[in-house]
Formats: structure tokens, sequence, C-alpha cells
């Protein structure tokens, strides 16, 4: 979150610099969490991470737990 937090500073502040150190220490963090990069699992699982819930396979689970939220 500090990372996050450093994009929201560095655009209120319209420093490009700080801007492009922030959105790289995001990409370390997400990297480091499992988020981007290469895929971490071994059991042949496709990669859904850049598709939107309703899109994939699991598409009916999402329905069923996110209707009253909307």
């Amino acid at each position: 979150m500090d990372a996050r937090r450093a994009v929201a500073q560095a655009k209120r502040s319209g420093d490009a610099a700080a801007m492009k150190a922030a959105r790289a220490a995001v990409d370390v963090a997400k990297v480091a969490l499992g988020e981007r990069g290469p895929v971490w699992w071994e059991d042949g699982s496709p990669d859904l991470n850049r598709h939107m819930a309703r899109n994939t396979p699991y598409a009916g689970w999402y329905e069923s737990v996110s209707d009253g939220e909307r």
C-alpha cells in the first residue's frame, strides 16, 4: 500500500519522476505477491488473472456471490 499511496501523491504533485518510481514500486510489489509475472502454480490451471470473473469459467460463481452487491 505504500507504493499505491506514493502513486497517489505523485499524481497530486504532478512529479513525473516520482510517478515513474512509484509505479515501478507497485510493479515490484505485485510481482512479489504473485499478481504479475510468471505463473507460480504447477497444476496446469490456466492463468485467468487478467480476466473479469464474468468472462471466465467462474462466471456462475461470480453471479451467485455478487448479486446483492450491485
